[in-house]
């Protein structure tokens, strides 16, 4: 198997068996955890680089399910490189805080994840001097009129975590390297099997892997698909010296997941897209927010950039007062109420008035919405779930 070129196989049999194979000691066909700190040195330890994650010396460095799961992860975004950290968020910080500088300038888009607008807008410019700007990234002219002499990224989601709205990949990137920026795009509501955005020319993406590519929301591990050379930056600064490793069981776990990784998001696409239909003709329902529903902007791009579907989470707006939204939740049996998203069982969270980016959001989110995260249960349990909830608080339904 280590002579497979994986450039001839399927995004689906990548997913099995890219980074991995059968261990040459024991001859297990799955990966051991490996569940150590530290590992034997050779006969002369100053031989070695005691800074080089490929040199096996303390997890901290790197670990060989780490090793693994970066090979799998970097191949099915088609990278370069990956670094696997201990979250997405460590991801995130780990890019951020190795590529800027003082004095640096961000653009990055008003419908971030809650940690990425923390970082830039308030933890970054008072700790670090790092000037940003937050821009509609959905309009290429507004980030055009924000660029400065000393602008060195721009980070956008698409699509935007909680609105999902659709960023334009491509034109971004033209107009950033046309003035010598780079960019990073936070693909983690798409994921690779829906987009890769390497393919339009994005320096840097990165991935809450704890979501869809794991899938059973039992681990939490975050990845930068990149060139080698930045890959390597990273892991010397924020994985070795800064410390946001990965472990063994996390990288074994994500690593399993990972296997029925195309399988089952072809099922979210699939549900959220019957789910989204549907809570689109209710009366009860003030708004869908979802990329694969014709009537919602940018869904043309979404079709563009996304080629297999549109992701398993969106959000929508009930017509009634706050706590509508919570008793309407305690009636519900198969969605859960809770964060994250990519878990095969479905989830809800009420995210209301007080949340606070709601300023940035389009107006018809600011009197408070569900974000749903769609599961793999089969579509028609999902929609009679909401459906009996709904009516239990007298809302009128149809079919």
């Amino acid at each position: 198997m280590s002579d497979m070129n994986y450039d001839e196989l399927s995004f689906t049999t990548r997913s099995i068996h890219a980074g991995t194979e059968p261990d040459p000691a024991s001859g297990a066909i799955e990966p051991s955890i490996y569940m150590a700190n530290s590992f034997l040195l050779p006969y002369d330890p100053s031989t070695m680089n005691w800074s080089a994650s490929e040199e096996k010396i303390y997890t901290r460095n790197g670990g060989v399910n780490q090793g693994m799961l970066e090979k799998k992860v970097a191949n099915l975004h088609g990278g370069e490189d990956c670094v696997v950290l201990a979250s997405g968020v460590a991801a995130l910080s780990g890019l951020f805080f190795t590529k800027l500088k003082k004095g640096d300038h961000v653009i990055f888009s008003t419908v971030t994840y809650v940690a990425t607008y923390r970082i830039f807008n308030e933890l970054w410019c008072d700790k670090w001097g790092i000037e940003t700007s937050i821009v509609d990234c959905t309009d290429i002219e507004r980030i055009r009129a924000a660029i400065r002499p000393n602008t060195k990224l721009i980070h956008f989601e698409t699509p935007g975590n909680p609105t999902c709205c659709i960023c334009d990949i491509e034109a971004i990137v033209k107009l950033a390297h046309e003035n010598n920026i780079e960019v990073s795009v936070d693909n983690t509501f798409s994921s690779p099997y829906n987009t890769r955005p390497l393919e339009y020319g994005v320096d840097y993406v990165v991935e809450s892997l704890t979501k869809y590519i794991n899938g059973h929301g039992d681990s939490m591990g975050g990845a930068i698909i990149a060139d080698h050379k930045t890959c390597e930056d990273i892991r010397y600064q924020a994985q070795v010296n800064i410390g946001g490793c990965i472990s063994p069981f996390n990288a074994w776990l994500i690593q399993r997941g990972s296997q029925t990784f195309p399988l089952r998001m072809q099922v979210h696409n699939d549900n959220a897209l019957a789910v989204a239909e549907w809570l689109d003709k209710q009366p009860c329902v003030s708004f869908v927010a979802y990329p694969g529903l014709p009537n919602f902007k940018g869904h043309e791009l979404a079709k563009k950039q996304m080629k297999h579907g549109f992701g398993g989470v969106l959000s929508f707006g009930l017509k009634g007062e706050h706590d509508l939204y919570n008793r309407v939740v305690t009636h519900l049996n198969i969605f859960t109420s809770a964060v994250s998203l990519g878990n095969t069982g479905s989830l809800i969270v009420f995210l209301g008035e007080d949340d606070e980016r709601m300023y940035l959001y389009p107006e018809e989110f600011h009197g408070g919405f569900y974000r749903v995260a769609i599961g793999i249960e089969d579509k028609n349990d999902l929609i009679n779930d909401l459906r009996q909830a709904f009516k239990a608080e007298g809302l009128e339904t149809v079919d």
